[in-house]
């Protein structure tokens, strides 16, 4: 059984539903083709611009009184092997502040911050370039 719905009828109901009709999104100057530009402007626009990759580098390359002599070693032996030699002289010497540490009785927070003040140094002298 079919039921029919007098189109005016029809239409009033679904008008006085959302409040308009179906032509009235375009009616108001703009016309599909502008409507479907600023959508896929919309579209092709990030939501948040994309963030910038941090980058370990060291502020104080270049300076301190022993950067050219590291520089100049590094050229030589290669990147590779002075990161690898320079890790280990790294551990080696927070061995030694370790050492230390447990000799004079202090905790891990100042055995940190004494492995934190030499790397601090260690830059300002240019041993880190």
């Amino acid at each position: 059984m079919a039921v029919s719905l007098p189109s005016a009828g029809f239409r009033s109901e679904i008008r006085s539903a959302f409040h308009g009709d179906w032509a009235a999104p375009f009616a108001g100057g703009e016309d599909r083709a502008a409507l479907a530009r600023k959508a896929s402007a919309a579209r092709l626009r990030p939501a948040n611009p994309p963030r910038s990759v941090p980058m370990m580098k060291n502020v104080n390359e270049g300076k301190g009184i022993f950067a050219p002599l590291v520089v100049v070693t590094r050229n030589i032996v290669g990147k590779q092997r002075f990161n690898q030699l320079r890790g280990k002289a790294i551990a080696l010497h927070s061995q030694v502040i370790t050492e230390f540490c447990k000799s004079i009785g202090a905790d891990g927070k100042q055995r940190q911050g004494l492995i934190r003040l030499a790397k601090k140094n260690g830059e300002r002298l240019g041993f880190l370039a």
